[in-house]
């Protein structure tokens, strides 16, 4: 007998479903089609969509992302192969919109899910204020939609649980400093984008960057990587990481941590001997009352690249004040709307004083 006529629909639908949410996937002759999901986030302007079609192969000309977008890629693994699946999510306005996360990151997506952050290496003031705030609003939300859905699998009647993403990576036990580090809950990948513009700047400052976002992907066990979208070769071992993340390819085995270099340095490459201390010639760093190491990186690092002002990002929380979404006619109208708006209240506000009077 068939498994059709022995099955009922619904009962080879619930099967589909159960496979899936166990990262079966799709089944077809014995294939699997594997299906990952990509968040990228990062300094606003900071060349993500340009690196992302780079990747993709996409001969497409980039402009800035509206709040988040999706796109995906697929990949065969050989000829006359069902084609893998990568589910790709961009986070634009840099830290503004930051609460978009809650959006790509669910109980489902956590299962296969990877982050890349971008940071903008030309604009070194702007970086640890980015890198901070993105991380922690990314990792807040892995680590509550990971609790929901365990707290699913509990409440479900009998039967065997499906396997739930931690939100704890595990690690080898030979992974360097293990004890000592935090790791990012999904595997991150940090990309220091346009080196082009980097390599030009003083080789101390060069060096305290450089050390700095060693430090910062060591302790999250991510990768590092810096790249520009005016090299080829650079942007090759990009992609190769890139492709890692989404299709589970082989990300090669390249190592580079020499400062007057582009840093190619994938997860567990590095360790907190090889970085060293942090780099303060004329800081005396009692004084700087850290509360943990990572904390005396940020203090030091602030004091060498002092951060830009907050304001203007709270300013821009609305995406119709950035100036990257200006429409002239659009803004000249709303402008009146906002001005008409104004009055109305002001009139309003008077007739309730005059009502006060009254009484």
């Amino acid at each position: 007998m068939s498994k059709l006529s022995s099955d009922t629909l619904w009962e080879l639908a619930a099967a589909e479903v159960q496979s899936r949410e166990s990262g079966g996937g799709e089944e077809d002759g014995g294939e699997t089609v594997n299906e990952r999901s990509v968040f990228l986030m990062g300094s606003k302007a900071g060349g993500k969509t340009s690196i992302l079609l780079r990747c993709l192969d996409r001969d497409e000309s980039s402009k800035p992302t509206l709040a988040l977008e999706y796109t995906f890629g697929r990949r065969a693994r050989g000829h006359n192969t069902l084609k893998d699946i990568a589910h790709l999510w961009e986070l634009g306005g840099g830290t503004s919109l930051s609460d978009l996360v809650q959006i790509p990151i669910t109980p489902l997506s956590i299962r296969s899910l990877s982050v890349i952050l971008v940071l903008d290496l030309s604009k070194p003031n702007d970086l640890w204020g980015t890198m901070e705030k993105l991380l922690q609003a990314t990792q807040a939300q892995v680590e509550k939609v990971a609790s929901q859905a365990r707290q699913a699998e509990r409440a479900k009647p009998g039967g065997k649980q499906q396997t739930v993403h931690s939100a704890t990576r595990i690690l080898p036990k030979d992974y360097p400093d293990r004890e000592l580090i935090s790791p990012f809950p999904v595997p991150l990948l940090i990309i220091g984008s346009k080196y082009d513009i980097f390599q030009e700047f003083d080789s101390d400052k060069k060096k305290v960057v450089s050390k700095t976002l060693r430090f910062i992907a060591h302790y999250y066990a991510a990768s590092l990587l810096f790249t520009s979208i005016k090299s080829e070769s650079l942007m090759s071992k990009t992609k190769s990481f890139f492709s890692h993340l989404a299709f589970g390819l082989d990300k090669g085995k390249t190592v580079s941590c020499d400062s007057t270099k582009p840093l190619i340095i994938p997860a567990g490459s590095d360790s907190f001997s090889q970085i060293g201390s942090p780099p303060v010639a004329d800081v005396d760093i009692s004084s700087l009352h850290a509360k943990n190491p990572k904390d005396l990186w940020k203090k030091v690092y602030e004091r060498i690249f002092p951060q830009e002002s907050t304001s203007e990002q709270r300013e821009l929380k609305d995406p119709a004040k950035d100036p990257q979404y200006s429409e002239p006619q659009i803004d000249a109208m709303r402008a009146q709307k906002d001005q008409e708006l104004e009055q109305y209240k002001r009139n309003a506000a008077k007739s309730w004083k005059g009502l006060e009077l009254e009484t």
